[in-house]
C-alpha cells in the first residue's frame, strides 16, 4: 500500500494542513489534520460516477459523518469531492483541525488551505497507478 504525505501552510507556518494518503487498490483513504491538535472531526465518503455531458468526466456523490460540534465538513467534503471527481476513484477523507481561540479570518484561512491541499493532492495522486478491483 503506497502512502503519500502532502502539507500546505500559511507563510508563517503557524497554521497548516497535512494529509496522509493511502492508496488502497483503486481507492484512496486520506487523513487530514492541522492546527494545534489534529483529530478526526468529520469523515466523508465520495463515490465517483460518470458526469452527464462530459465524455470521460466524473462527478461525485458524498456521504458525511460529522462528530458534533466539529466544523471540518467543508474541508473534508471539498478534498473528497475533488479527488473522487478528478480521478474517478472512491475516496474517504477524515479531517480534524483545532486552534484555540480561532477567529473568522483563521477559519477562512483553513478553508483556503483546504482548497490548496486538494489541488496539491490531485497533482500528487494522479500519476500513481492503481491496482485493478
Amino acid at each position: 500500500m503506497e502512502t503519500i504525505v502532502c502539507r500546505v501552510e500559511e507563510p508563517t507556518g503557524l497554521r497548516f494542513l497535512e494529509a496522509r494518503v493511502a492508496v488502497v487498490g483503486q481507492d484512496l483513504v486520506v487523513a487530514v489534520g492541522g492546527g494545534e491538535r489534529p483529530h478526526v472531526g468529520c469523515a466523508v465518503l465520495a463515490v465517483p460516477y460518470p458526469a452527464k455531458g462530459q465524455e470521460g468526466g466524473w462527478s461525485a456523490s458524498c456521504s458525511v459523518v460529522t462528530i458534533p460540534p466539529h466544523k471540518e465538513e467543508p474541508i473534508a467534503r471539498g478534498i473528497a469531492t475533488r479527488l473522487a471527481a478528478g480521478l474517478g476513484r472512491v475516496t474517504v477523507v477524515t479531517a480534524g483541525v483545532h486552534d484555540d481561540d480561532i477567529d473568522a479570518e483563521g477559519i477562512r484561512l483553513y478553508l483556503r488551505l483546504g482548497e490548496e491541499l486538494a489541488d496539491k493532492l490531485l497533482a500528487e495522486v494522479a500519476p500513481i497507478e492503481c491496482s485493478q478491483r
